[in-house]
């Protein structure tokens, strides 16, 4: 998932690296369809692919370690009312995702190892950027989550894993980023505050959500079937934010590495599924004091240069619980969650974040599958990064909002999201949502927004 601090609205022609990868993927795919027909035809409703089985042959692939993926997600955004510009207009973004995952257990002998390799696109434009935020500023949230980090094809994950000790402890190597393993959440809500590791959300200069890679490693250890430790090291290199540099593989700008730290419980509470993490990140990269200079001065009145921190640290805490079921059904049910970030007040925009939701699986016995969830989140701007933009007007002499080189300073952003999720097929599912942003981007005087969406997900 995203930092809106450093995304982009440009789409970029993929890189020759990237059609070779594409045009590899793509074969092995084309290969299957070309042997034979569909026993599951296209578009069957029954099938967890839009394409079908492809004669059984699909399935027997997988049964011999190779499973092939095409995956779509499309968001539309509309400010129905409010925001900073009440030009009423819609915004549409997406993401195509395609990979394999290879068992090599099954394919070479290779015992409890396993390599993924996924290649992304996307494309589009957000209505949080020109609608809801004030541009002078930028938000903090954002309407249509699948939207950022440039829009451009990459090399999203090409990693090894491999298991000891009867799977207790898990080795894992290559490109991929922080949230897929630490401050992991899922992503059926469209908008970003409740998507995905939200730690890279709010520490975006240094953590880096999907589809950005990097060179890391992660080790996990089991303490008991319901508990297990792990810890990584991630190459913190900003030019892997470029565009340009969605398949770039060598660590030329790399500033120092990310050291995430988590404990993850996985209880079953009366029988349904929950989990439990908390965590701690430190940066070893050199940092920038959002406020003051090596004087202790205001560096925005005082005309010297921010001074530097040596680290960059922050903590996180989360919480996924099911709480009911249908009919002895525990695919059905009530589940809530919860989760909170803290950051390094010295060199953080945001100091803090927390949000909660609810989310029903089959509320209807008609549409079992369908889901529908309400979550509301809270952004809070760190004071002394507040005073840096008073400063800032202050050695201006901008007092004006309504003047263009004003800075609004930011305080709190209030999100809410409510969304239902009609399951069409086993292969697509369509959520239409409406939320609610008051003070987008923190500032005050930008008038609350309320946004219709579209969130669509499929698999080819």
């Amino acid at each position: 998932m995203p930092d809106i601090q450093t995304l982009r609205d440009s789409a970029v022609r993929p890189t020759i690296a990237a059609r070779k990868a594409i045009s590899l993927i793509g074969g092995l795919s084309a290969l299957g369809l070309a042997t034979c027909t569909q026993a599951a035809p296209a578009f069957d409703s029954d099938s967890p692919w839009m394409l079908g089985d492809w004669n059984g042959t699909r399935t027997e692939l997988a049964e011999k370690g190779y499973d092939f993926k095409l995956d779509y997600t499309g968001e539309m955004g509309s400010n129905l009312h409010g925001g900073y510009d009440h030009d009423r207009t819609a915004r549409y973004s997406d993401q195509f995702g395609l990979g394999t995952h290879l068992d090599l257990q099954k394919i070479l002998g290779w015992h409890d190892a396993e390599f993924q390799l996924t290649i992304t696109e996307r494309n589009g434009n957000n209505i949080s950027n020109d609608r809801v935020n004030d541009p002078r500023v930028g938000g903090f949230t954002s309407a249509q989550e699948v939207w950022g980090r440039g829009q451009t094809t990459r090399l999203t994950q090409m990693w090894y894993q491999q298991k000891f000790f009867d799977q207790k402890l898990d080795i894992k190597a290559g490109r991929f980023g922080e949230g897929e393993d630490f401050n992991s959440f899922p992503c059926d809500f469209q908008n970003l505050a409740f998507c995905g590791s939200q730690v890279g959300n709010w520490a975006g200069g240094i953590w880096y959500n999907w589809p950005v890679s990097q060179w890391a490693l992660r080790v996990k250890y089991h303490l008991t079937p319901e508990l297990y430790a792990q810890i990584g090291a991630y190459e913190q290199n900003p030019s892997n934010l470029d565009r340009d540099n969605g398949f770039k593989l060598s660590g030329s700008g790399t500033q120092g590495t990310v050291l995430p730290v988590e404990l993850v419980w996985t209880p079953k509470l009366n029988g349904l599924p929950g989990e439990y993490r908390a965590g701690y990140y430190y940066s070893s990269a050199k940092a920038t004091d959002v406020y003051k200079d090596n004087n202790g001065q205001p560096a925005a009145l005082s005309g010297q240069p921010y001074r530097s921190a040596s680290s960059k640290h922050g903590v996180w805490l989360g919480v996924q619980q099911q709480l009911t079921s249908r009919a002895s059904d525990n695919s059905r049910g009530l589940s809530v969650f919860a989760n909170g970030t803290m950051h390094d007040k010295k060199t953080n925009a945001v100091d803090n974040y927390v949000q909660a939701g609810v989310v029903y699986k089959g509320l209807f016995d008609a549409r079992s599958k369908d889901d529908i969830g309400f979550a509301m989140a809270r952004v809070h701007v760190n004071p002394a990064f507040r005073k840096n933009a008073e400063a800032i007007n202050q050695a201006h002499a901008v007092f004006d909002f309504n003047d263009p080189s004003y800075l609004p300073p930011q305080d709190t952003e209030y999100s809410a999201e409510l969304y239902y999720g009609v399951h069409v097929t086993n292969w697509l599912t369509v959520r239409p949502n409406l939320q609610y942003i008051r003070h987008p981007g923190g500032v005050n005087e930008v008038d609350d927004a309320l946004i219709g969406g579209i969130k669509v997900q499929s698999s080819f």
